[in-house]
């Protein structure tokens, strides 16, 4: 989890330093405090690249919690594909690969779905 929180707060900030100079310039010649600098520029103009942060996110957490789970769990998904690898059963590793493989989709495409919705009300 922390590779995602990392990542998350590299590509946050990163979208925050390229927000529009003069937008913010222009702010503050208005004599617009801070906080209205950043909910009213900042925020709105990162909306995507917060979207594009959590599609990232979701491959990166998911092969962190499976790595956990390789290494010390008694149960989960990780855990069916390292037994299935150390009793010889190809399906329970390839049926759990595969839920992973769903699941990873789902999770992105929900991502992807709430993005068209709130870019298309915004």
């Amino acid at each position: 989890m922390s590779i995602s929180l990392i990542v998350t707060v590299l590509e946050l900030l990163n979208g925050f330093m390229i927000t529009d100079k003069e937008k913010i310039l222009m702010a503050r010649t208005f004599n617009a405090k801070k906080i209205q600098i950043l909910t009213k520029i900042v925020i709105p103009s990162n909306i995507p690249t917060f979207f594009n942060t959590l599609k990232v996110n979701i491959g990166l957490t998911l092969v962190g919690v499976i790595s956990g789970e390789f290494l010390v769990s008694k149960g989960g998904l990780g855990y069916l594909i390292v037994y299935g690898g150390q009793v010889f059963q190809l399906d329970l590793v390839m049926t759990s690969v595969i839920i992973l493989a769903v699941l990873a989709a789902l999770m992105y495409q929900s991502i992807v779905i709430l993005e068209k919705l709130f870019v298309r009300y915004n």
